[in-house]
C-alpha cells in the first residue's frame, strides 16, 4: 500500500495551499482590475473596486463555499429512514476514524456520483447521487463514503471549494468586465496607450481561465489517488472501492447539475464528454484516469 500521509500534515497543506490560492486570487483581480481601468479611463476606481470585491469573494468563498455549491447542486438533506445503508456506513467510518460525522445529502439523479464539501471536519456535508445509492451494495457505498470522509479528514474538501467559487468567479468577472468594455466609449486622445492595455487584458482573459483549470488539475488529481488509499485503510477491504470504481467507469450519464466549476470536486467525472471533447477533457480533466485509480488498488 502506498505511504499515506497523516492528517494533520495534508490538513495544514492544504490551508497553506487555500491561503496562497485566495492571496493569488485576490492579485489577479487587482492587476485585472488595473488593465481595464487603463483601458476605461479610472484604474484607481477600478483598482479599488477588484480589491473590495476580491476581499469579499474571498471571504464569502471560505466560509459560505460548501452552501453555493450545495445549492448548485440542488441537493437535499438526506435521513436516515429513507437512505439507511448511506446513513449507516457513513456513521460508522465516522467512529471509527474519529472524524465528526458530516451531514448527508442526495441528489435526485440516475447517474452516479458523490462528493464532500465544507471547511472543516466539524463543518462538512457528504452528498450521494441517488443513482450511486441504487446501484451499489452497501460495501461498494462503504468503499465511496470511505473516499469521501478521506476529502474531509485532510481538508481537501476546503481547498477545492474554495478553488470551485474562485474559479467561478473568475470566469464571471472576466466576462462582466467585456460586457463593460464593448458597451463603453474609447478616448482617442489615449488610443495607443489604450490598445496596449486591451491586448494584455485579453491575454489575461483568455490565460485566466486556462490557468485556473490547471490549478485544479494539479491539485486535484494527486488528492483522489491519496483519498482512494486513505478509502482502502479506513475499510481494510480494498475490494468495495474497486468494485465501486469499476461500475462508475461503466456509467456513461452525465450529471444535470455538475459543471465545469464543481466537477472537480466529485469521485468520478460527471461531464461525461463524448468524441473530441472527450480526448481534450480527459488532457485537462482534474480526475485521474480511473482504469489507473482500479490497476493501483488492485496493486494493494
Amino acid at each position: 500500500m502506498p505511504e499515506i500521509v497523516n492528517f494533520y500534515e495534508s490538513s495544514q497543506k492544504n490551508v497553506e495551499k487555500t491561503i496562497l490560492l485566495i492571496v493569488g486570487f485576490i492579485i489577479f483581480m487587482i492587476f485585472f482590475g488595473y488593465l481595464m481601468g487603463n483601458i476605461v479611463g479610472d484604474s484607481t476606481s477600478l483598482v479599488f473596486f477588484a480589491l473590495v470585491f476580491s476581499i469579499i469573494s474571498s471571504f464569502v468563498s471560505y466560509y459560505f463555499s460548501d452552501s453555493i455549491v450545495l445549492s448548485l447542486s440542488k441537493a437535499k438533506l438526506a435521513t436516515k429512514e429513507d437512505f439507511f445503508d448511506y446513513y449507516t456506513v457513513v456513521e460508522n467510518i465516522s467512529i471509527g476514524t474519529g472524524i465528526p460525522m458530516p451531514k448527508l445529502y442526495v441528489i435526485e439523479d440516475t447517474a452516479m456520483n458523490a462528493f464532500a464539501t465544507g471547511r472543516d471536519k466539524k463543518n462538512s456535508s457528504v452528498v450521494a447521487t441517488t443513482g450511486l445509492l441504487s446501484r451499489l451494495n452497501r460495501s461498494e457505498i462503504e468503499g465511496v463514503m470511505a473516499h469521501e470522509m478521506s476529502h474531509i479528514g485532510n481538508r481537501d474538501i476546503l481547498l477545492m471549494s474554495v478553488v470551485a467559487v474562485l474559479v467561478g468567479t473568475i470566469v464571471l468577472v472576466v466576462d462582466w468586465i467585456w460586457r463593460i468594455r464593448l458597451y463603453g466609449g474609447n478616448d482617442n486622445n489615449n488610443r495607443n496607450v489604450n490598445g496596449i492595455f486591451l491586448v494584455l487584458t485579453i491575454v489575461t482573459a483568455i490565460l485566466a481561465p486556462v490557468i485556473a483549470q490547471i490549478i485544479k488539475l494539479a491539485i486535484s488529481r494527486q488528492r483522489e489517488y491519496l483519498a482512494d488509499a486513505t478509502a482502502v485503510k479506513f475499510t481494510r477491504n480494498p475490494n468495495g472501492l474497486l468494485s465501486a470504481l469499476t461500475k462508475l467507469s461503466q456509467d456513461t450519464e452525465k450529471l444535470e447539475v455538475a459543471n465545469r466549476a464543481t466537477a472537480h470536486l466529485y469521485i468520478t467525472n460527471p461531464l461525461k464528454e463524448k468524441g473530441f471533447s472527450k480526448s481534450l477533457n480527459t488532457l485537462f480533466s482534474t480526475h485521474p484516469p480511473i482504469e489507473e485509480r482500479i490497476a493501483r488498488l488492485q496493486n494493494m
